[in-house]
């Protein structure tokens, strides 16, 4: 085995002391320090600062392009246009896009069962009250045309009102599919349901809304109502009201659900809506 460099020099330190003057010893005592303080000082390859840097470095940079403003990911993510959080009612429910199709005649009553992001409520139906209405209103469960829809306006004392597709084809399709008015037999008071209409005769389409409070005024302006809440008003008393007016109809029925949930996300929705 071969000895160290220090083991070594420290040897040849040792002869020149015991051989030569002091002068020459004073002399080869520095040469061997500043040969020990150099074999000694310096660092191990492993850490070395260089590659220390380099590591350092490299997880610097990959930081910052994962956080960059300007990754690709990012700025797709700020650009993209809104989307719905769920399937289109035209791909769900295809007969959606025909209007036509919605002529059953409905029983002289019935109950629609609504589930929403609040809980469950059950509307019960009297076609004497207001028949074309209570047709409409049928025809409009069973084919799916309420799954998925938000209750865009909901007025604290006043009423909620939802029945605008999240589906933009669906509007359109719906926009004109209007029925004849009904005469008002029955007064818009708490629970009870009516279709919403235009100051136009025979405007009414796919808008409804449930009466918080007692509006009676609305009865000598046309509006029927067809049915009322029988359970879950509790439900309909809860469901989000913050947005108030905002929500613009002309947008919701050009851009459906995708404009609603990038804007008003807290809106309520119906889940589901079937006739029991």
């Amino acid at each position: 085995m071969h000895p160290s460099p220090l083991a070594r020099i420290v040897r040849r330190l040792h002869r020149l002391l015991t051989r030569t003057s002091s002068a020459r010893s004073l002399i080869a005592l520095c040469i061997a320090a500043m040969a020990i303080g150099a074999g000694c000082g310096k660092p191990a390859p492993e850490v070395s600062s260089d590659n220390a840097g380099t590591t350092a470095q490299a997880a610097t940079s990959a930081a910052a392009a994962t956080v960059s403003p300007a990754s690709p990911a990012v700025s797709a993510m700020q650009t993209a246009a809104p989307v719905a959080s769920g399937p289109l009612a035209s791909t769900v429910h295809p007969a959606l896009l025909d209007p036509s199709k919605a002529t059953a005649k409905a029983p002289d009553s019935y109950k629609a069962k609504f589930t929403t992001s609040k809980g469950d409520f059950v509307i019960e139906v009297h076609r004497d009250w207001s028949p074309n209405a209570a047709d409409r209103f049928y025809n409009l469960v069973k084919m799916g045309f309420f799954d998925d829809v938000r209750f865009f306006r909901a007025l604290d004392g006043f009423m909620v009102q939802f029945g605008l597709s999240g589906d933009p084809a669906v509007s359109a399709k719906w926009t004109t599919a209007n029925i004849p008015d009904d005469g008002v037999k029955k007064s818009n008071t708490r629970g009870f349901v009516t279709f919403a209409q235009t100051s136009l005769p025979n405007s009414r389409s796919t808008q409804v809304f449930i009466n918080y409070g007692d509006n009676a005024r609305l009865d000598g302006m046309r509006f029927a109502p067809f049915d009322e809440v029988t359970s879950g008003m509790e439900i309909v008393d809860g469901l989000y009201k913050g947005y108030g007016e905002q929500p613009n109809q002309g947008l919701i029925q050009s851009q459906g659900n995708a404009y609603l949930d990038a804007k008003f996300p807290k809106l309520d929705r119906v889940t589901k809506a079937v006739i029991q």
